[in-house]
This record gives C-alpha cells, structure tokens and sequence, in this order.
C-alpha cells in the first residue's frame, strides 16, 4: 500500500461507513449505537486507480481519564501519529460543534496532512454543515455521502497527488498465501527462501475465548499499549492487525474479537465480531490459540483449534496466565494429556507457557512461531518421498478390501503452506481413513513435520495399457499399420 490514511471523527459520524466502502467490503462494524468501534481497524483501501491503508478509529471524546472512553481516544490520536494522512468527518446534518473544534485544533498540530470531510452532506440537508466546515481552518472541505459513495472522485482528487509522494512503497505488502511446488522437484528445501521479509511478514492470528488476555500478550510484544485491554471481556470488537518487528522478524499480528459459544451470543455486534475474528485466521500463516490456564481445552478452545487445521494454517497453543499457577509441573503434564487425547490433528504441535501480563514465556512462543511458520513452508524432493513410501508400504502394506491389493505406486508433493501430498494408487476409494492417517503421521515423525495441516490426496492412476479400448489387431505391429493406413 502506497500510504496509510486514518479515519477520525466525533462518535457515529460515519467514519466506519466510509471505510466499509473504501475497502468494498463490510470489514468493520456499523450501527447506529455510537461507540462500536472500540480498537484500531486496518484495511486496504482501493479509490479508482489508489491503493492505500485505511484505518477505522474510535470516535474522539474529549475524555482523559482511565475509562474504556479515555483509552480509545488515545488510541485514536495514536493512529494520527501513525498515519500518513488524516480524514477528519464531520456530521453536515449537525453542523461544527465544539468538539469538532478541540479536535481540529488536535489535528492541525499532529499530523501534516489532513482532509477535512463533511459526510452525510447529500442533499439541501447538508449544505448549512458543509459551509460552518469552512470555520475549522482546515481548508476547503469535501462533501461527502460514505452511505451512498458521494464525493468519492472529490476524495480521490485531493488523495492522487499525496499518493505520488509515498509510491516507493507502494510496491510491498501482500503475504504470499499459496505456493505450488513443480511436480518431480529434486530441489532441497530452502529455509531462507520463505523467511519473512517487510515486504512478505509473518502473518500471526492470535484467537481464543473472550477474556484470556489476547490484546494483553499482543501489547507486550510491541511494547506499548496498541489495543485495548481491561477486566471487561470481549473488549476486543473487530478484528485488527498490527505491523510491527518481533525480534527482529517483520511480523503482521491480527488481534481478534474473543470467540464464545454461539448458545451465548445474543448481542448483534457480538455476532458479526465472531465470524470477523474466524475471518482473520484466512489471513493468517500462523495461528496463535491462547487457552486460558485455569480453565484449559474447553468446547470452544478445541473448536477454534479445530478451524484453524481445517483452514490449513500452521497452529501453535499458548497457555496464558502461567504466573498464577502454582502447580506447574503436574499442570504441564496434565495439559499434555489433554492436548494429545482432544486435538489428534494437530498432533506435535507446540505447547507453550506463557504469561501475557508479566511476559514470561515470549522467547518460547517466538521460537514456537518461527518452528511452525518453517515446517508450514517445508518442501520435501520427490525422490526422498517415493523411497519413504515404500518403506512404509513394505513395513505395513495397505489392506486388500475383497481380495483386491492396493498398491501404491508414487507420491509427490505438490503444495506448501500448507504442505500437500499426491499419492498415486490403484483403487483409491477403497483406501480407509486409517492408512491415510498412518502415512499423515509418518510424513511428520520422518520428515519433521510436527503439528501443521498436512494435506493428502489419493489419486487412481488408470490403467496404463494403451491399447486398452482398442480392437484386437493382435500384435502391436499390426496395430501400427492399421493406424498408418488410416493417414
């Protein structure tokens, strides 16, 4: 994205409408309660021929204190600091109140760049706003309708010019999600060739059940108070994700809504919450499930662990809130058990301690990370895979469901993140679950490969006769003539 552009404004001015429409999906939270959106939400914008970061922020107040308002709007002025331009919205139906003038004198000092805009201005209903706009000092301002995309090309005129200034970086981002491996690959597998890179950074999902410290452990690792984080839970509404360099490893870490059980969620905003939090493992390489350690691998945990396999991310459990516990060693035994006997799937898997509060644990968690990102990218060359697969049919042949042998006759790898196998075989519906399940947790005791989604595939491979469906001209020779005749 070519620069970053934050979105500010007094409470339910629209700014989470406007920034639904520039990144053309419904990302971010909408409703006519003021004060849904609580944390930071990025998105990448597209404006006619721009591309750009667009961040959706709190409403501004002018609230100080420690309160849940207090701490939003400094999260609010955090991402004018950060942004390269500012959208300051205004209300044109309500006209310039003297919050919008605290606030603008704010902005002015802060931040070099900033477009003042009056939305909800369509119509005859807007012009009194859009002409008390003028008395903020902020320029001539853009009438805008973020409900019925009014105002668009106004937006795209100022922001064309400020883009030009910022496109040497607008060639990075986007995370490579998907790589196909060329089939009969004898190459090696290459650790450097998928570390991540400021243009490719190591895309993190951090999930778990509302209240087990998720915002908590993610502002430790940047070392400064990016989300929200207090006793409430499920403070965390929308899904957001932070750029920033975890131990010297370029680093995305998406910080979701706390997931509950569907029974208890009745709030509408707690609804679309969920399905955003579920929206953010898609986004992510690795998936961080943060249990909570007085009460470990609920129905919930194991469902969220579950998703992330089946969407095939790389998985790593963190067990938080490690400092209150006393009995670490018969816990750690007992989390072990549970882990092995609830998730087979994720079998390997690591399982690290951590505490969120204090920080403990991080180095652990890191190195867990970096393992799983690794083993998620592994590449293994074909010959080494055929001469494990006989290997493994030699030690345990498969079955002969109603007296017909099976055979298995080659394999290949043909996907990374995950990693993806093809195996060549006769009769390949007649392959129980079982033997498929004997080859998966081969592929990682032998190759390393502990704890990611490994993905295999049976294939028939046909009869290889190529006279098969022919008449019978007896002897290949005759055959040839047969066709030579037919030109």
């Amino acid at each position: 994205m070519s620069f970053t552009l934050a979105i500010v404004g007094r409470p339910n001015v629209g700014k989470s409408t406007l920034f639904n429409r520039l990144v053309g999906r419904k990302l971010a939270l909408v409703d006519d309660q003021p004060g849904v959106t609580r944390d930071l939400r990025e998105g990448d914008a597209k404006l006619i021929d721009l591309r750009f970061t667009v961040i959706d922020t709190a409403g501004l107040e002018e609230v100080t204190d420690d309160s849940l308002q207090g701490r939003m709007r400094r999260l609010t002025e955090r991402a004018v600091d950060m942004a390269d331009v500012c959208l300051f919205l205004i209300d044109g139906r309500v006209g310039v109140t003297p919050t919008d003038e605290v606030f603008a004198d704010i902005l002015r000092r802060k931040n070099a760049h900033v477009i003042l805009g009056v939305n909800k201005a369509e119509g005859k209903a807007g012009d009194s706003g859009a002409i008390e706009a003028w008395s903020l000092g902020l320029g001539e301002p853009i009438r805008l309708s973020a409900e019925h995309g009014e105002g668009m090309d106004d937006l795209y005129t100022i922001l064309r010019p400020i883009a030009d200034g910022f496109a040497e970086r607008a060639e990075q981002d986007a995370p490579i999600v998907d790589v196909d491996v060329p089939e009969d690959s004898e190459d090696e597998d290459d650790p450097e060739a998928h570390k991540p890179t400021e243009k490719h950074p190591l895309q993190i999902a951090v999930i778990g059940r509302p209240n087990a410290g998720k915002s908590t452990l993610i502002n430790k690792i940047l070392g400064y108070d990016r989300l929200l984080t207090g006793p409430e839970a499920g403070i965390t509404r929308d899904a957001i994700s932070i750029r920033t360099q975890w131990q010297g490893v370029p680093t995305r870490i998406f910080d979701t809504a706390g997931m509950r059980k569907k029974a208890r969620i009745n709030d509408k905003l707690e609804k679309l919450s969920v399905s955003d939090g579920l929206r953010a493992v898609r986004f992510a390489e690795v998936v961080v499930v943060l249990l909570d350690v007085e009460i470990p691998f609920e129905q919930q945990d194991l469902r969220i662990a579950d998703f992330a396999e089946t969407e095939g991310r790389a998985v790593v459990v963190a067990v938080n809130k490690w400092d209150l516990e006393d009995e670490k060693q018969e816990k750690m035994a007992e989390l072990k058990e549970m882990f092995d006997r609830l998730l087979p799937q994720l079998r390997g898997a690591p399982l690290v301690t951590v505490s969120a509060k204090t920080g403990r644990g991080l180095d652990r968690l890191h190195a867990a990370i970096l393992k799983a990102h690794d083993v998620w990218n592994r590449r293994v060359p074909t010959a080494r895979l055929n001469s494990w697969l006989g290997a493994m049919t030699e030690a345990h042949p498969p079955p002969a469901p109603g007296g017909r042998r099976i055979k298995m006759r080659y394999m290949t790898q043909v996907k990374t993140r995950p990693p993806g196998f093809i195996v060549m075989c006769s009769h390949q519906d007649m392959v129980p679950d079982s033997y498929k399940r004997y080859l998966v947790n081969g592929l990682r005791d032998h190759f390393d490969m502990p704890g990611t989604p490994i993905r295999l595939t049976l294939r028939g491979q046909g009869d290889k006769n190529p006279y098969k469906d022919k008449k019978n001209f007896g002897t290949p020779s005759r055959l040839r003539k047969h066709l030579e005749k037919k030109g």
